[in-house]
């Protein structure tokens, strides 16, 4: 006999602005089961358990919990249905004990309406003692490690009386140690009643845990498959199962020469040694799955994080790049995922903006020539088409689409041998992606070597010739010719290559 249907989720619909995350979602979970959500980057994964946990509140469709219609305005009744989510960014005060963050909001009380610490803590005691926990109540949480972090807020979970406990990507930053006591934590919970919805990219994890599977794709439910159906090469086709838009400029006129970059086991940080070439002319893709290691390696390449072994060739010469100050003297460009944080200066002009990387050039005995950076900027606004007043335009109130323009017309300037494109369509509306496809395309047209770090698989197989897999900081292999293709770049990204062959 089948377990109760304890939440259901039907025609859950969620805009934000001009973007559709969610389209008409469905989600029916039972109790002693944990049902694992499935998709690429973007699939809405994480904005369907915020809805269900009372982050964002949907535009349409109904929630029930046990067959009652419930409403959700806020992570208050949430927590009073028993619905709670434990983020990937743990949300653990480390100035205070494991009991009050445990029971924050909640304490229990004695006469005048003191906090009871003693039965506080013993309390604590007991739900962590049900966990296994290797610590107390009156522990300071700034002892702990991120995966008793976690342990703390299971705890609370279970101390609001949860009864669907939401995981977001909970082994992220965990050891294969720390994972393994997680997974008998999780299903300890699943055999005591609860209902566990589990996000994860890791098949492996998946496969081990997982009841039933739902899957999403752009924002919309794909399929539900049962344990017995389980099976990571069609868990793969149901999440790249879209197909790819028509705006993206085919590699028209690329033929790649010789090589430029040379990357020879090169590691630091989360980055295993990595070994890869990239050619004049080519678009070369970093593909995989949040966590695998792209970013990490670019900024190594880049000097903006110290690489602790490997070695760097550029036209066949070992360079030595201790900082991004190094990278842009040699002509190596890199364009950050983060374009507000970590790219532009939001409240400074166009000009600024656009002329840092070359103010150098266009300086005589220390004084800038603003009739050239005037006239630069133009050029590179009329270029790339970006739309702005002008050269003094303050770039913070541009649309996402033109303050990455404006970005990469920075890196331009320096006239790159090598550019490093980190995400760069993230956020941008669908006119402005076309429009970077094109540019992209007609420097590698050029001779420029590009290397595209995306999250969108469409994209990646759109603008690349050849593609770099990478999985938890490991290269996993590489795809050329008709082979970059969505299934063959999701089972490398996966272990689904691994299972399939076990």
């Amino acid at each position: 006999m089948a377990n109760p249907v304890i939440l259901e989720m039907h025609g859950i619909s969620k805009r934000f602005g001009a973007t559709k995350a969610l389209s008409d979602m469905h989600l029916i979970v039972r109790s002693h089961e944990i049902h694992a959500l499935m998709g690429e980057n973007g699939a809405g994964k994480s904005t369907l358990m915020k809805v269900l946990s009372g982050v964002y509140h949907p535009d349409t469709g109904t929630i029930k919990v046990d067959g009652k219609p419930v409403t959700i305005n806020g992570p208050a009744d949430a927590r009073a249905l028993g619905i709670n989510l434990i983020y990937q960014e743990l949300s653990v005060a480390t100035n205070l004990t494991v009991a009050q963050n445990i029971f924050m909001g909640s304490e229990p009380r004695r006469g005048f309406g003191m906090v009871d610490e003693g039965e506080m803590n013993r309390q604590a005691d007991d739900v962590l003692k049900r966990l296994g926990a290797p610590f107390k109540g009156a522990t300071l949480a700034h002892h702990l490690s991120i995966a008793e972090q976690q342990q703390v807020e299971i705890a609370r979970a279970l101390v609001h009386k949860g009864r669907i406990l939401i995981m977001d990507e909970p082994t992220a930053a965990l050891s294969d140690r720390e994972t393994e006591a997680l997974f008998g934590v999780v299903t300890q919970l699943r055999d005591e009643g609860l209902a566990v919805i589990y996000i994860s990219h890791r098949m492996a994890e998946v496969n081990r845990l997982a009841d039933c599977v739902t899957v999403l794709r752009d924002g919309s439910y794909v399929g539900e498959l049962t344990k017995e159906e389980l099976d990571p090469g069609r868990i793969v086709q149901m999440m790249v199962g879209r197909p790819l838009g028509d705006f993206y400029a085919h590699k028209v006129g690329r033929v790649p020469g010789k090589v430029v970059l040379e990357v020879d086991n090169v590691g630091g940080g989360e980055v295993q040694p990595a070994t890869f070439k990239a050619r004049a002319g080519e678009v070369l893709g970093l593909a995989g799955l949040v966590g695998a290691g792209r970013t990490e390696l670019a900024r190594l390449i880049f000097g903006a994080d110290p690489k602790t072994s490997g070695r760097v060739r550029l036209n066949g010469q070992e360079i030595n790049v201790k900082n991004p100050l190094d990278a842009i003297r040699l002509g190596i460009a890199y364009v950050p995922e983060d374009r507000k944080g970590q790219g532009l200066f939001l409240q400074l002009s166009a000009l600024i903006n656009t002329t840092m990387n070359v103010l150098k050039q266009h300086s005589r005995g220390g004084v800038l020539n603003h009739g050239a950076l005037d006239r630069v900027t133009r050029e590179a606004i009329k270029l790339l088409n970006v739309k702005v007043p002008g050269p003094q335009g303050i770039v913070g109130g541009l649309s996402g689409g033109n303050q990455q323009k404006l970005l990469l017309a920075r890196w331009l300037e320096i006239k790159p041998r090598v550019l490093i494109l980190d995400e760069p369509t993230r956020g941008v509306d669908v006119g402005a992606k076309s429009e970077i496809y094109k540019i992209i395309n007609d420097l590698a047209t050029q001779g420029v070597t590009i290397i595209v770090i995306s999250s969108e698989l469409p994209e990646v197989i759109g603008v690349c010739d050849r593609v770099v897999v990478m999985r938890e900081g490991h290269i996993t292999g590489e795809v050329t010719g008709d082979d970059v293709n969505q299934e063959k770049i999701m089972t490398l990204a996966t272990h689904a290559e691994e299972l399939a062959a076990a």
